[in-house]
């Protein structure tokens, strides 16, 4: 049996509905969520391509954006539609499925963002 300091505590309430686990209040009311992730970059967005994990198919990459969640899906949104494929944001990551870096790296020059061709 599981004590409860490994547990992490109380993890339902009928009085309030879930918990947080970090904060410890109700999630209406939680504090954690509310404080933004803010990645540290040195201000260069790198673009690669890989294709590691994905039974083989090619996916551009581009990594280094300082952009809030909201911007950088509709980032993703834009560079998807620019180059006629789909793709996903996922952990500050922008993924465009197909080798688009040339195409991804022009439309991010002429956004104002410094960029750089990163892996082979």
């Amino acid at each position: 049996m599981k004590s409860r300091s490994t547990s992490g505590g109380l993890v339902y309430s009928t009085d309030s509905g879930r918990m947080c686990p970090n904060c410890r209040l109700p999630q209406a009311q939680c504090r954690c969520s509310a404080t933004p992730v803010s990645s540290v970059t040195d201000g260069v967005v790198r673009v690669s391509r890989e294709t590691k994990g994905r039974a083989g198919k090619g996916v551009t990459l581009v990594r280094g954006l300082a952009l809030e969640p909201l911007a950088l899906a509709a980032l993703g949104k834009q560079l998807k539609a620019a180059c006629g494929s789909g793709g996903t944001v996922k952990d500050g990551v922008i993924e465009v499925q197909g080798d688009h870096c040339a195409r991804v790296m022009e439309m991010l020059k002429a956004q104002g963002f410094a960029v750089k061709r990163a892996g082979g």
